[in-house]
């Protein structure tokens, strides 16, 4: 048995004028969590449709678990679990009678009490779907993908919109099918839910991949540890990246929208050099935070733009 899920080669698909996927290389292993991080229009969820045989490539190889789609690839798809990023249940079915719904529609599965203990719906079994709220709905979602006992779990946007509990009982459920050894691709733009739940990352941008590696990768090729983001209030003092550059510690440098971005391996030395040069210049700072470099802090360094202005 090959060791890889899915991949994909020179993946490419337009929409007109607009090129959705440009190129794209993914190679998903079996057995690991792999995420797809980036903005919203970045081709996430593009990719994973052609990947689900949802959708065809203008260009480009795939395999899925070490097929071509061909055909109406029934066969295949008994073999995958697929949750969209908004799934519409019959309201007047009860939540038990959608999962044996879903159950009939795969030659091999899990039963319906053991697929709503996994998505911890079991007190729910008999409710109406009407009466979930979002977060149950959610994971009803996932209840109806892992039914047929996936080989490979396709999970798009799996918390999009959801409250910080309902997202940690996603992730909860998401960490027991790691350590059931399936396979997982996860599509989010979610940085703290790509590195707590994803064993390697892909970073893609405009329809392609910019950064490929396990999240401690990633954030160590950044070159430092750190990050301190500031601004300075008006007058602006004549401060450039090159003197930024020179402080102690500091390894990159970036300015967006009137904010400066130190990657820097020591936070203590870098600060205080920071605050005498602001004042050598008659500034302060208006505004002054530092944390851990994130996979946030990877995505700026290679695009020059935060996540949630791409």
């Amino acid at each position: 048995m090959s060791e890889t899920a899915a991949r994909c080669r020179g993946l490419v698909k337009r929409y007109g004028s607009v090129v959705a996927v440009d190129g794209l290389d993914l190679e998903v292993r079996r057995g690991e969590c792999f995420g797809l991080l980036g903005p919203n229009g970045a081709g996430k969820t593009t990719t994973v449709e052609i990947l689900e045989g949802l959708n065809e490539p203008d260009a480009g190889e795939v395999e899925v678990l070490g097929e071509a789609w061909r055909g109406d690839g029934l066969a295949l798809r008994a073999r995958l679990g697929v949750q969209l990023q908004e799934t519409k249940f019959p309201e007047k079915l009860k939540v038990s009678e959608v999962i044996a719904l879903f159950r009939s529609f795969y030659p091999r599965g899990l039963g319906v009490l053991e697929t709503l203990a996994l998505v911890q719906l079991q007190e729910k079994a008999d409710a109406y779907v009407k009466t979930l709220s979002g977060g149950q709905r959610q994971r009803l979602s996932l209840g109806c993908a892992l039914v047929g006992d996936p080989e490979l779990l396709f999970l798009d946007e799996p918390t999009t919109g959801l409250d910080p509990q309902s997202r940690l009982q996603t992730w909860a459920i998401v960490e027991g099918l790691k350590a059931r050894g399936r396979t997982v691709l996860l599509t989010t733009h979610y940085m703290e839910e790509a590195a707590r739940l994803c064993e390697r990352v892909a970073i893609v941008d405009h329809g392609k991949t910019i950064a490929l590696g396990t999240p401690r990768e990633l954030i160590a090729s950044l070159g430092a540890e750190h990050v301190i983001e500031f601004a300075v209030g008006e007058p602006a003092p004549a401060l450039s990246a090159e003197v930024l550059q020179g402080l102690p510690s500091v390894e990159g440098v970036a300015h967006e929208d009137g904010r400066w971005r130190l990657t820097v391996r020591e936070v203590h030395r870098t600060v205080p050099a920071l605050l005498a040069a602001l004042a050598e210049r008659g500034a302060s700072p208006s505004h002054l935070t530092t944390h851990h470099a994130t996979l946030e802090d990877v995505f700026v360094a290679k695009t020059g733009r935060t996540l949630r202005d791409a």
